[in-house]
């Protein structure tokens, strides 16, 4: 197998990667998910202080992610990597200790700023860097297995708080998570910085767009309207796919569920999500970032507009495999959309930006289909509200002007 710039192969790179982001988990809603209940008994506190501490550690771990990003650029994702391990991992230890909702809440900052957002960013950035042949497959194996850990965790978090309470739980988690990443942080490749990855040029030859060796920095990304439409639709689907999953027993059940066979509905939509983001990065090569965008808002909205319609279990199946399909291509295209425009010497900081504001939306979809549901006495009308959001952002893309031939046309007009 060829190998990538550095020490790591492409297989190596990508497991490694796959593992990292598969032990994000105690930092992802998911992970969080089976300690609400517990937390609330334990701290003797309401479920809306829970939800505003867990707003404030969102927004504000999110804040420090651009940050994250250029220190990818400048140090590498090693050195990312094992420093947010330890802090996640500290964090993990220290929150068995936590006994009132301030030091909740400062947990919270840390593992959503570490968990969810450094790891993930850094595992991901690296293998955009490091890899130039079959990018797009090795990101969609990355999310896929990713995703697959992580769905897996909320089962084996319960079992731990309900074997040996929450404080076993969050210890065992801090040590899984160093056991986990600080042995794969070897098997990536080492930072080079005078090294940019350059696409192969027959994987330009499939993307008249793309300009070799074209690489912007995270302000000229930002002034571009794909950027803003990138960004806009990692909001849209962190946000209301958040809100959907926070609520999903109450949604579904209102439409006429068990709370057994509501929970359930997770599984179609991790089946459909792995096999879209491995779908989307394996054809990556050959779809317009601007088209593969647009398909995944379009699936967004459907899955909102459809909810309404659902009245047991053969439509609550139908949804729940849309909606995993439109997170599922989401994960895949915005990596490959990102240093398909843009390169990848300045991809960490590029991505920091974007990864801030699709973690700090994340905090807003429970609260936004809570408010709905108060205004409105149900889910379904909130949704098809919604639902105009991930198309607007859809048609945004597709008006989108590309960047690449931008630059090179204005770089020729310098010349002459």
């Amino acid at each position: 197998m060829r190998k990538s710039r550095g020490a790591g192969s492409w297989s190596g790179t990508v497991v490694a990667a796959a593992l990292i982001t598969a032990a994000t988990a105690p930092g992802q809603t998911a992970g969080l998910s089976p300690f609400t209940d517990p937390l609330i008994e334990q701290l003797d506190v309401s479920r809306t202080a829970i939800s505003v501490s867990y707003l404030i550690g969102t927004l504000v771990g999110a804040a420090a992610l651009p940050f994250i990003g250029r220190g990818v650029d400048r140090w590498g994702a090693r050195t990312i990597i094992t420093a947010a391990a330890l802090v996640f991992a500290g964090t993990l230890l220290a929150l068995s200790f936590a006994t009132d909702i301030a030091g909740l809440t400062v947990g919270f900052v840390f593992l959503r700023m570490a968990g969810q957002g450094a790891l993930t960013l850094a595992a991901t950035t690296a293998v955009v860097k490091a890899i130039t042949t079959r990018r797009g497959l090795a990101l969609g194996i990355t999310a896929a297995v990713g995703s697959a850990g992580i769905s897996l965790t909320p089962v084996l978090v319960d079992r731990l708080i309900s074997a040996g309470g929450i404080e076993m739980a969050w210890r065992y988690q801090a040590v899984a998570v160093l056991v986990v990443i600080l042995p794969m942080v070897l098997l990536l490749p080492k930072h080079r910085k005078t090294s940019t990855a350059k696409p192969a040029r027959s994987q330009a030859a499939s993307h008249p767009n793309m300009v070799l060796g074209a690489d912007w920095s995270s302000r000229q990304a930002s002034r571009t309207p794909i950027f803003w439409a990138i960004a806009a639709a990692l909001a849209a689907t962190g946000m209301l796919t958040t809100g959907l999953a926070f609520h999903q027993i109450s949604i579904l059940t209102a439409r006429g569920l068990t709370s057994t066979e509501a929970a359930a509905n997770f599984i179609p939509q991790t089946v459909t999500g792995i096999l879209a983001t491995l779908v989307v990065g394996a054809l990556s090569h050959r779809i317009d970032p601007r088209y593969a965008l647009a398909g995944s808002m379009a699936l967004l909205a459907a899955a909102l507009g459809f909810l309404p319609l659902v009245d047991g279990i053969p439509s609550a199946l139908l949804y729940g495999l849309v909606l995993g399909a439109a997170a599922g291509s989401i994960r895949a295209v915005e990596p490959i959309a990102l240093s398909h425009y843009f390169g990848t010497e300045n991809i960490g900081g590029i991505r920091g930006i974007i990864t801030a504001i699709n973690v700090g939306s994340t905090a807003l979809g429970p609260i936004m289909f809570s408010l709905g549901r108060d205004l409105t006495g149900n889910y379904a009308v909130p949704g098809l509200i919604f639902a105009v959001l991930p198309l607007a952002v859809a048609v945004f893309a597709l008006l989108c002007p590309v960047p690449g031939r931008n630059r090179k046309l204005m770089t020729r007009n310098r010349i002459q």
